[in-house]
């Protein structure tokens, strides 16, 4: 009896078990890869869409400081037209139309602000929508 003639431990393994082995190692790696390239895509779209809510924030926090600016200077304004109450007859009628311009100019801001605030998207919509294409495509898959 020899051990040797049965036994696969010499070099020459048969190729239908190498065949398999690096079958199923090619096959992990291309899942890999490709766990790795959605992963990739969804980043991408994580950081474009965060650059553009930071955008969004900068834009309201500009109409929110031109809204308090005017109606600063609008009440310092309204201020002014009391004291010029007092006064000769046509700067009253020039403080009020002023005073007026930079309350209309803080209201315009102010409504300005509350419709962008009310009409922005959901934060990071795009990406969750991406994740959630994905899921159902495993979902399917499996």
């Amino acid at each position: 009896m020899s051990v040797e003639a049965d036994s696969p431990i010499d070099g020459d393994s048969p190729p239908r078990e190498r065949g398999p082995i690096s079958a199923l190692f090619k096959s992990l790696s291309n899942l890999l890869a490709t766990f790795v390239a959605i992963a990739h895509t969804r980043l991408d779209l994580l950081t474009t869409e965060l650059q553009e809510e930071m955008h969004r924030i900068a834009e309201l926090l500009m109409w929110s400081l031109v809204a308090l600016l005017s109606a600063g200077i609008g009440l310092f304004l309204a201020a002014l037209v009391v004291i010029f109450l007092f006064w000769d007859t046509h700067r009253l009628l020039a403080s009020i139309a002023v005073t007026a311009f930079f309350f209309l100019l803080a209201l315009g801001a102010a409504l300005t602000l509350r419709a962008k605030v009310r009409n922005r998207p959901k934060l990071l919509e795009n990406t969750l929508a991406e994740l959630a294409k994905d899921r159902e495509q495993l979902e399917r898959r499996f």
